[in-house]
């Protein structure tokens, strides 16, 4: 164990003391146990309060460090569970699943496994509206990036170009997302290639205002899967 993890989980171990001394459980996840920490990096921690009527969460400063606490039961971890399955984004899973125990109870052996077991069986697989719905979603942003000719609004439909169409290429691949860092990561775990191709395209339009690979990128991304959507597509209809 490194010297910055004993530093963090002794750091953890003290806010459970004084700030949550009466909780059932409580792990430590997020980067330092998994020994990706940095300057700015925050202890993640879960607290698990039978008694508490609805989770909750609270950042705040202890012993130097910033602390995202999230306070749950272990029927909202649950919730969170379900919720996290259908968005395919399992942030939950993945933090009870990594998590270092502070504080033990043997309901973390069962939110433990389920976490674990629910992260290698992936997210629900993309049903033919959803996969329709986010092809035409990603073609009408995809138009957007080629029309747009404002040096600004092109970096904001450029950043969001890289998110939605990472997250389209991963559902509809069957695999698990997620959010800001977490979506690189995601990708990079299922496909390095791919993962280096996105870089290497928006780091084009970026840097050189050159659109063409990040273009050729999307629609390889979209071809996979059915192509362009736009002519007959509806919703709510």
């Amino acid at each position: 164990m490194s010297d910055r993890l004993q530093e963090a989980l002794l750091a953890a171990r003290a806010v459970i003391a004084t700030r949550y001394p009466n909780c059932d459980a409580a792990v430590l996840a997020g980067s330092f146990v998994r020994g990706q920490a940095t300057a700015t990096s925050d202890l993640d921690l879960v607290i698990i309060d039978e008694t508490v009527p609805s989770s909750y969460r609270e950042s705040f400063i202890a012993d130097g460090y910033p602390v995202e606490a999230f306070i749950h039961s272990s029927t909202t971890v649950l919730a969170f569970f379900q919720q996290d399955k259908k968005r395919g984004r399992p942030s939950m899973q993945r933090m009870m699943a990594e998590g270092t125990i502070l504080r033990d109870h043997p309901v973390l052996t069962t939110l433990k496994h389920q976490a674990k077991t629910e992260l290698l069986a992936g997210p629900p697989v993309f049903s033919a509206s959803e996969a329709s719905q986010a092809r035409y979603f990603l073609t009408d942003l995809l138009d957007d990036f080629i029309g747009v000719t404002d040096r600004t609004e092109g970096l904001g439909i450029a950043a969001r170009l890289l998110e939605q169409a990472t997250q389209f290429y991963l559902r509809a691949h069957g695999h698990w997302t997620g959010q800001g860092k977490w979506l690189i990561r995601s990708l990079a775990a299922v496909d390095p290639s791919e993962a280096d191709q996105l870089t290497t395209a928006f780091e084009d339009y970026f840097r050189l205002d050159q659109k063409q690979a990040v273009i050729r990128l999307v629609e390889r991304w979209l071809e996979q899967h059915g192509g362009r959507y736009f002519d007959g597509f509806s919703i709510g209809k």
